[in-house]
């Protein structure tokens, strides 16, 4: 599981005084770039990883004034996709929860590619401790 803290920005609130919606996927997305470092060089003119589906849950507002901490694992490997789950606590309260499907694709052939052995156990090795991963 990767884990990062984010400094919460008074500009990232609204008029209700807490973190605005929007900015809770740009969270997401930033926790799990790491991830992307597994797969190399990436280059929309050979092979990336696109995002099929992200779906965010908002348990509680967040506010202005103390950190948030980004928790990112991997829930579940398919042949060419993979689901990552993503929580974001304040204050030791789980605030949202996110789930990202992403698709290892290949714009040359304008199709998936197969996750390779390697990269099923690099992604293996970013499940929740609580929550092992579905195959």
């Amino acid at each position: 599981m990767l884990e990062e803290q984010f400094k919460v920005r008074f500009y990232e609130t609204d008029a209700l005084g807490h973190v605005n919606n929007t900015v809770v996927p740009m969270w997401i997305e930033t926790g799990r770039l790491p991830i992307f470092e597994f797969f190399g060089e990436m280059s929309p003119k050979t092979k990336s990883l696109i995002v099929a589906r992200l779906e965010v849950d908002f348990a509680r507002p967040i506010y202005f004034g103390s950190n948030v901490t980004v928790k990112t694992f991997v829930q579940r490997l398919g042949g060419s996709s993979f689901d990552i789950g993503t929580e974001i606590w304040q204050k030791g309260e789980l605030c949202a929860k996110g789930k990202t499907v992403l698709v290892y694709f290949d714009f040359e052939q304008q199709g998936s590619v197969t996750l390779s052995d390697e990269l099923r156990q690099r992604l293996n090795e970013l499940q929740h401790p609580e929550h092992p991963i579905d195959a």
